[in-house]
């Protein structure tokens, strides 16, 4: 079974950085686009990044462009996001996802297009 586990998450002071790793194993990480989303209490889950499965296209949320990075490293079955010039808004809890289906060539943005999920990891900014 396809497991997602994240990590990096933790406590920055606004206009820090950190980055976040999603380590996969279950299926062929190579084969599968991935994504970072994020969600406060009392709101919506929403897209923050995601990748394509090769790697080549990519596509941000208004809200982090210019700040954040996703990244793949298909020799570890790992997605990366770089945060930088973290604000006190970029405070949720952010997870991974893997995308149902394989070899798709366009970022998806929705939920419903990821059938893969990790816990979690808390990422506070503190202004």
């Amino acid at each position: 079974q396809v497991q997602l586990v994240e990590s990096g998450g933790g406590l920055v002071q606004a206009g820090g950085s950190l980055r976040l790793s999603c380590a996969a194993s279950g299926r062929t990480f190579s084969s599968y686009g991935g994504g970072w989303f994020r969600q406060t209490p009392g709101k919506e889950r929403e897209f923050v990044a995601g990748i394509t499965w090769s790697g080549v296209s990519t596509y941000y949320a208004d809200s982090v462009k210019g700040r954040f990075t996703i990244s793949r490293d298909n020799a570890k079955n790992t997605v990366y996001l770089q945060m930088n010039s973290l604000n006190a808004e970029d405070t949720a809890l952010y997870y991974c996802a893997q995308r149902l289906k394989s070899y798709i060539n366009y970022v998806a943005m929705e939920s419903y297009e990821y059938g893969y999920w990790g816990q979690g990891t808390q990422v506070t900014v503190s202004s």
